[in-house]
């Protein structure tokens, strides 16, 4: 396994399940937390717990519009769709 797919599967692990529905939420248009709990169907709770983990991982950046995938989430949202 090739570094690059350690660090996918390390990511994948960090943000657990909830935190990819988020992430991929964020990816479909959801630029805030209400718009990303109609979006992954997840609680409140779930997404201010796992918004400030996909900040930290540098995988999403808040602007003025809301939050947005960056380039290095863009390569794993890329990943992802990959292994579906």
């Amino acid at each position: 396994m090739s570094k690059e797919d350690e660090s996918f599967q390390d990511l994948k692990y960090l943000l657990g399940n909830m935190g990819v529905d988020i992430f991929l939420a964020i990816d479909k248009g959801a630029k805030d937390f209400e718009t990303m709990k109609i979006f992954s169907g997840l609680p409140m709770a779930c997404i201010k717990g796992r918004v400030p983990v996909l900040l930290e991982l540098k995988l999403v950046v808040k602007n003025d519009e809301g939050y947005v995938l960056t380039d290095k989430g863009l390569s794993f949202r890329d990943k992802i769709e990959s292994n579906f």
